[in-house]
């Protein structure tokens, strides 16, 4: 347990000094990304895998839901979504969701790789919740798995599989999503996936500790753009009133989806209304970093927007609920492209997408897979030339 104290602390470090460095600028994007060739080229045919690719990148897949992991004698789960990336010594660790019930397995698992990418166990890390959709890794090297169930609880888990899972019911209970940590204010954000829903900070009493702490929802009117307050929620259990509910002219989201913060930004999607906001952390406004609905000379590359990540170079990788099954990528030029394409699962969506601490791996999965089932996902791995 010390050394993996250690390895925690000395990976919190890394990211930190990472996340200072050349890349996107940390205020929010002037104008929504516009269509333009992507910085890997063009798609080419579909591989053995049915994933189109830029050149030079490949693809295997690393779990399907119902059958054993390769390697190790862990039986996947089913409907993988959100998911997030773990160093570990050498090597590092996947996390991944299951959006389904209790009773048919909700909860999360994790695959351990060695240092050059073999799978080495696989295992569960929360059990017995309902509807894990999205979540989010913390500074302090723990996952956030939110449940999308009304008054859902967030639960803290281990992603080594050594500490038990904590529910977190200072964060609220709403129809969670997503959940991202920022550092340098000391925030957690979270979506909710509502028509009506609101986009919630959770400031913990001490940072590192999220059992007590305050939880405040954005208020900001109808605008896309320009500074916004904060409000506390009076009763983030929801005991009486749903917590979106409680504060007059807290602002709408139309179906808060995924979230990710870097470099003073959070970046977080809405999937009503096809967009990509940035919310700039140090001025405490917000802007749109895409919509489909301002998108001029031609047809929107990017729609049924849902779970995004965050690369070393600063591009966002947006995955697609639905569209065409393509994640996305918005560039610091404020450009969108497909990165890559799953053919011949049109009754699925994409989930998960995260890179591995190198940021030499994109980790994501097909929900449902060819099958349209939530028994049908399947975890892929695509390796490649990414710029960092």
């Amino acid at each position: 347990m010390e050394r993996r104290t250690f390895l925690r602390t000395a990976v919190v470090g890394s990211s930190a000094a990472a996340f200072g460095g050349t890349l996107w600028r940390g205020v929010a994007s002037a104008a929504p990304a516009q269509p333009a060739p992507g910085p890997y080229g063009a798609l080419q045919a579909a591989n053995g895998n049915g994933i189109q690719l830029p050149s030079g990148f490949t693809s295997r897949i690393i779990a399907r839901s119902g059958q054993t992991v390769a390697g190790t004698s862990y039986r996947w789960h089913s409907a993988p979504d959100g998911g997030a990336t773990y160093a570990d010594g050498s090597g590092w660790i996947y996390v991944s969701n299951a959006e389904v019930s209790s009773g048919s397995g909700g909860g999360a698992s994790a695959v351990r790789f060695n240092s050059s990418g073999t799978v080495t166990s696989a295992y569960r890390i929360l059990s017995g919740t309902n509807n894990n959709c999205a979540g989010g890794s913390t500074p302090w090297n723990t996952w956030l798995s939110c449940e999308e169930v009304t008054r859902g609880y967030v639960y803290e888990t281990d992603p080594w599989g050594v500490n038990a899972s904590v529910r977190r019911p200072a964060l609220g209970r709403f129809k969670h999503e997503a959940a991202a940590s920022d550092p340098d204010h000391g925030y957690v954000y979270l979506t909710e996936d509502e028509s009506d829903g609101r986009f919630y900070r959770f400031r913990p009493t001490t940072w590192g500790n999220l059992s007590s702490g305050t939880l405040q929802v954005l208020v900001a009117g109808t605008a896309t753009s320009g500074p916004v307050t904060w409000a506390d929620v009076p009763d983030p259990a929801a005991s009486s009133t749903q917590t979106r509910h409680q504060v007059s002219g807290a602002k709408v989201f139309n179906g808060g989806e995924g979230c990710f913060y870097a470099a003073g930004t959070c970046w977080f999607t809405t999937k009503g209304d096809n967009r990509v906001w940035a919310y700039d952390a140090t001025t405490s406004s917000i802007s749109l970093a895409y919509d489909d609905s301002l998108v001029t000379g031609g047809a929107a590359p990017l729609t049924g927007v849902d779970n995004v990540t965050r690369a070393g170079s600063g591009d966002l990788y947006v995955a697609e609920d639905g569209g065409n099954m393509e994640i996305c990528l918005i560039t610091p030029s404020d450009t969108v492209a497909p990165f890559l394409r799953i053919t011949g699962q049109s009754g699925s969506e994409i989930t998960g997408p995260a890179f591995s601490p190198n940021g030499k791996r994109l980790y994501f999965s097909s929900q449902r897979g060819t099958s349209g089932s939530s028994s049908g996902g399947i975890t892929y791995e695509v390796t490649g030339p990414f710029r960092s």
